[in-house]
This record gives structure tokens, C-alpha cells and sequence, in this order.
């Protein structure tokens, strides 16, 4: 009826309704973000649909700012998606929603990290690369000491590719979850079943060493 305000609104309303439709739709793709300042990190995984809009230039920037917000969301998913989205008057999820009906797929903030130091720095590296602190593979590292800082970032770098390339379970055997130890022990038992008890429990010790070998940092 002439009302251009109303026109907006009616446009903006749609493409909500459209984007709540394809709300259903799996996005397994996307960018891992890493966003450092000072002595905190943060890693933050958003998904889209297909790696075509990974590559997409307003997605990029859509992270970068998401990554940014994530320093001061300390690790809390929920918490990221109700932050104010920069310039836009909106929380993330609010303005992801509406992302998914500019673009045309479904999109989702999925997971967030946050680690800091006292006194070192936080390594960090992106592997597969899109655009400057995003890509596939994103990974934080935190080093606390008290030496030299350059040499801390190169080691630091260093040690964030090896997790990159490994995907380690945890960072000692300590730390690995009771369950995986678990289904662990009960291989190596099935593999070796009818041996004597003794014989068995060296096995399992052993075998539990090439794990963590194999499985922690």
C-alpha cells in the first residue's frame, strides 16, 4: 500500500520464515575462526551447508566478527549467540538467522574456546587457510612462561600445527575420557582372551602406553 517501512518489514519477515525453513537442513561445512588478543585466545566453528559459501566473502567476515566476540564469551556457546553482533543492533543468532536468508543456506554457530595465560602467549594456526584467521582446521595453544615472547609464538606456532596434524584425545593419558580408556582395555582383552591374568594386565599397561603415544600430545 505505498508504506515503505512496512514493506521492509514485510521483506525482512520472509526472509525469517525462510531461514526457520531451512533451519532442518545439516550444515557440516564451514570455518573454524581464531581470534587472539594479549594472553587470550579464542576458537570459534561456524557451519554452513556447502564449502562454496565458506568461500563466500560476507560468511568470512560474519566469522571474523563472531571470532572476536568469542574472547569475551569465555568458552560459553549460549552466551556468543546472545552477544551484540557489531553495527547490526542484533544478537549472533539473530543475525546468523538472517545471514541464512541474505545467502540461502542453513548456517549455525556451533561450538566456541577461550584460553589464556598469565604470562607467556597463545599459540595458534589455521589449517586450509580461507582468509586471515579462519579455515578448516583452527587451533589454540597456551604457553605459560616467563620467556621470550617471539620465541614462545614460534614454538607456540609450532605446537598448534602438531595438534592440527594429530588431533590428540588429550594432552597426557590422565586426561583421556574414562570411556575411551574403557573400550581401550576391552580390545585389547578381547584380542588377547584365554591368557593367563598376569600375562593379560601387562598387556593392557602396554597397550594402554602405545595409546597414549599414539593419542596424546
Amino acid at each position: 500500500n505505498g508504506d515503505m517501512e512496512a514493506a521492509v518489514d514485510l521483506l525482512r519477515a520472509k526472509g525469517l520464515a525462510k531461514a526457520a525453513k531451512k533451519s532442518t537442513r545439516v550444515a557440516a561445512e564451514g570455518l573454524a575462526g581464531i581470534a587472539v588478543n594479549g594472553l587470550t585466545g579464542a576458537a570459534v566453528e561456524v557451519n554452513s551447508e556447502t564449502d562454496f559459501v565458506a568461500r563466500n566473502e560476507k560468511f568470512q567476515a560474519m566469522v571474523a566478527e563472531i571470532s572476536k566476540l568469542a574472547l569475551a564469551a569465555g568458552g560459553d556457546t549460549e552466551k556468543l549467540k546472545t552477544m551484540k553482533y557489531p553495527g547490526s543492533g542484533h544478537a549472533v543468532a539473530e543475525y546468523v538467522a538472517e545471514m541464512v536468508a541474505t545467502i540461502g543456506e542453513n548456517m549455525s554457530v556451533r561450538r566456541t574456546a577461550v584460553l589464556s595465560v598469565k604470562d607467556g602467549v597463545i599459540g595458534s594456526y589455521v589449517h586450509n587457510q580461507a582468509a586471515p584467521g579462519m579455515g578448516k582446521i583452527g587451533v589454540l595453544v597456551a604457553l605459560a612462561s616467563t620467556g621470550k615472547k617471539d620465541e614462545l609464538a614460534a614454538f607456540g606456532r609450532l605446537l598448534a600445527m602438531h595438534v592440527a596434524a594429530t588431533n590428540p584425545v588429550a594432552m597426557t593419558i590422565d586426561g583421556v575420557p574414562a570411556e575411551t580408556l574403557n573400550r581401550e582395555k576391552a580390545i585389547l582383552e578381547e584380542k588377547n582372551a584365554g591368557k593367563p591374568a598376569n600375562v593379560l594386565e601387562k598387556i593392557i599397561a602396554n597397550g594402554l602406553k602405545t595409546f597414549a603415544k599414539e593419542n596424546c600430545l
